[in-house]
């Protein structure tokens, strides 16, 4: 069977997509899984060995997209998030079993509509992917592998940044931009009070990751820290050599952001910051990695309580 599993969005909305796509293929090693993808996470679902094909969204009319999908002679699409476009194309290429949440006008382009009301937040984003696909095979499992991600050559990615860098300890990483849906952060202020408690407690070296777009946010950075040790890294080599790089961090710490996701899906450990809101939270947007390798914090919306807090932060990263 071609199963079609469509995620258009962001990066880290993307990689919700990915344990879905992975019990699809574990289901039956036959099926054929195509992703259809935003252009910015072609190269990730590309270096997938679960995923057979990848269709890229570029935009283009409905009708165009009809015969890219109907080129595609798919048996079934499952849409994990949808919009008018993408259904009604889907239905113009006649994909015999169309699922998808039954949410939005969208939903009346689809043979298989699932109530979910994922605004309740009974489960994670990735949970609700997963559940999708019961529609199609009803005693499918829903078991996947952590980390879901890993590449033969990370090590050496990593081994050549140290040498390149000169660095001696174990990484730990602070990314402090952000995007996506991410509803909150630190202010660069806080993040700095934040780094140099582990500066002083000096364990691990310190990198900071941005990404291309971020050159500016790195120049801040840089004149906040013009006489410590830090490395600054701009993300130039783009998506897969950085989650190679990153798989061998001892920590990620940033904000509920799409290099979060991509760090929890190859097995890093994190330290996450969300929105004090439950449509925010990590109740929703946990990483599809090991819950134990996961640490949450909320971001109080009160100004005292948002203090003790990083209080709480400043703490931790003294003694980490």
């Amino acid at each position: 069977m071609r199963i079609l599993v469509v995620r258009t969005d962001k990066l880290g909305d993307f990689i919700t997509a990915l344990p879905t796509m992975y019990v699809l293929k574990q289901h039956n090693p036959n099926n054929k899984i195509v992703a259809f993808v935003a252009p910015l996470n072609k190269t990730l679902a590309l270096s997938c060995d679960f995923i057979d094909e990848v269709i890229v969204d570029e935009g283009e009319s409905v009708f165009a997209l009809r015969k890219k999908l109907k080129e595609a002679k798919i048996d079934a699409s499952i849409t994990l998030f949808s919009n008018t476009r993408v259904a009604f194309a889907q239905f113009l290429a006649r994909i015999p079993k169309r699922i998808a949440p039954a949410t939005k006008i969208a939903q009346i382009f689809y043979t298989n509509r699932v109530v979910q009301r994922r605004s309740e937040v009974k489960m994670a984003e990735f949970e609700y992917n997963l559940q999708l696909t019961k529609e199609l095979f009803a005693n499918i499992s829903l078991e996947y592998k952590k980390p879901l991600l890993s590449f033969q050559d990370a090590h050496n990615v990593y081994t050549d940044f140290c040498k390149n860098k000169t660095i001696e300890k174990e990484v730990l990483a602070f990314h402090v931009g952000f995007g996506g849906s991410s509803d909150a952060n630190w202010t660069l202020d806080e993040y700095e009070i934040l780094i140099r408690e582990v500066l002083k407690a000096g364990k691990y070296q310190v990198v900071l990751t941005f990404g291309p777009d971020e050159v500016a946010l790195c120049e801040n950075m840089k004149v906040r820290f013009k006489s410590e040790k830090i490395i600054f890294y701009i993300s130039k080599e783009g998506i897969v050599n950085f989650a190679k790089l990153i798989s061998n961090f001892k920590l990620f710490v940033s904000t509920s952001t799409g290099t979060y996701h991509l760090a929890s899906l190859v097995g890093t450990p994190t330290m996450t910051f969300f929105a004090d809101s439950l449509f925010a939270s990590a109740k929703r947007w946990k990483g599809v990695g090991d819950e134990r390798l996961q640490q949450w914090f909320m971001i109080p919306q009160d100004i005292q309580k948002r203090k003790k807090c990083l209080k709480l932060l400043r703490s931790w990263c003294n003694s980490f």
